[in-house]
């Protein structure tokens, strides 16, 4: 039975911010490289990053023989123990990565090792490779990698005592379920830039996101709680009637090229009604869903105050608080959504597209694009049937272009 070694990286400048990953394949026992792989993938973390190296790592060593034993060595602490089976993994942004992974080759077949950075550097270098190649809007080529070449050539540098990094080397941002570290390698700390609202030229088309509110729903103009643990309403005649109007006006425009939506009903339909008029096709993005606000589902406000005032109380004061019954805490909200933001940030990198979804995850990523605290979800106004949008640049950067505009319902 063959044996194989697969070595993975990745790497996000910014945290999330551009990122890329690099994986190889190797014959353990004569130490050939069989497989490169790397690519560019938009703007992620770190994380991420690693996750899509060791995918694409075992990947590649199933193509060249899906009965060998593979043994994975990598310098994520995080990917090797989660893998491993030691650490649990929450984040929600990495459980379908490691379900992926663990899908490749039987278990069994499976092992892995973490080593020091220091031995990793082919994958290291296919991974700064590929984020060099997003940074000029090019496809990393193996044909042009230099990656194998500087990671021998770093290798018997450092056997003869001497190591001479790279720019690309010079400073890394990990983040590991939660907690923030920046590390520069022995060299000090240093810390992402925040968003300026101000983009370099050579930063390249932003992803940019319309945000478009549902239409109302017989629910709307009573102001009562509808969640994604509710009744999931269907449109208003008012509602099917915003909708029109909402796709006649972005048809005037003519910048938006796709369409994803929440798949609850009220935005499903909303997304098909403007989707019929712009000439697309719609995408279902569960993480664009409403929060699932529990036993308060269709309740007003002031009911929920008269029936569950500690709750409502608690819930009014801390993020973390659940709704009644068994509902999403805000904070969670926050995860699943920026999970899912940084899904269609990767995947429509450059492109303009209509997100149809609803209050919260709006306001949501409104807040986490200013950097806002959690508490200005309360100090937001959202209208049926309102457009706002935001840009996602290459460097991690984010700008708010509008906020509620309701102008195209008027008239």
């Amino acid at each position: 039975m063959r044996e194989f070694i697969v070595e993975a990286d990745g790497g996000s400048r910014g945290n999330p911010g551009p990122a890329g990953y690099g994986a190889v394949v190797i014959d353990a026992a004569t130490g050939e490289t069989l497989a490169e792989r790397a690519e560019y993938i938009g703007v992620a973390t770190n994380n991420v990053a690693e996750y899509r190296g060791l995918v694409a790592g075992l990947r590649a060593a199933h193509e060249l023989d899906p009965t060998a034993t593979v043994h994975v060595r990598m310098d994520s602490k995080l990917v090797i123990e989660q893998m491993s089976g030691r650490w649990k993994i929450k984040h929600p942004d990495m459980k379908p990565l490691a379900f992926e992974a663990a899908r490749v080759f039987p278990p069994a077949q499976v092992t892995y090792e973490w080593i020091p950075r220091e031995q990793n550097k082919h994958a290291d270098r296919l991974a700064n490779e590929a984020m060099d190649a997003g940074k000029r809007g090019e496809r990393w080529s193996a044909a042009d990698s230099m990656a194998e070449l500087e990671a021998a050539d770093a290798k018997a540098a450092s056997a003869a005592g001497g190591h001479a990094p790279t720019a690309a080397e010079g400073t890394r941002t990990t983040v590991a379920e939660g907690t923030r570290t920046t590390a520069a390698e022995g060299a000090g700390t240093t810390a992402a830039a925040p968003s300026s609202g101000w983009a370099p030229a050579d930063m390249g088309a932003p992803a940019t996101f319309v945000l478009l509110r549902h239409g109302e729903t017989p629910l709307t103009p009573q102001k009562r709680f509808s969640g994604s643990g509710g009744t999931d309403p269907a449109l208003s005649a008012a509602g099917r009637e915003q909708a029109e109007r909402v796709g006649a006006a972005l048809a005037r425009r003519g910048t938006v090229q796709a369409i994803v939506s929440s798949p609850l009903a009220r935005t499903r339909e909303t997304a098909g009604i403007v989707a019929a008029r712009l000439g697309l096709d719609v995408t279902v993005e569960e993480g664009l869903r409403e929060t699932d606000f529990g036993a308060w589902e269709g309740l007003t406000f002031g009911e929920v105050r008269e029936r569950y005032p500690d709750d409502l109380t608690a819930w009014l004061a801390d993020p973390e608080a659940r709704p009644t019954g068994g509902g999403e805490s805000f904070a969670a909200t926050a995860e699943r959504v920026a999970a899912a933001r940084d899904k269609l940030i990767a995947a429509y990198a450059g492109r303009t597209v209509l997100l149809v979804t609803h209050v919260t995850p709006i306001k949501t990523l409104v807040r986490l694009a200013l950097g806002a605290p959690p508490e200005s979800l309360f100090r937001m106004e959202l209208s049926a049937a309102s457009l706002s949008a935001i840009a996602y640049y290459a460097d991690g950067n984010a700008s708010v272009r509008l906020f509620n505009d309701t102008s195209h319902l008027r008239g």
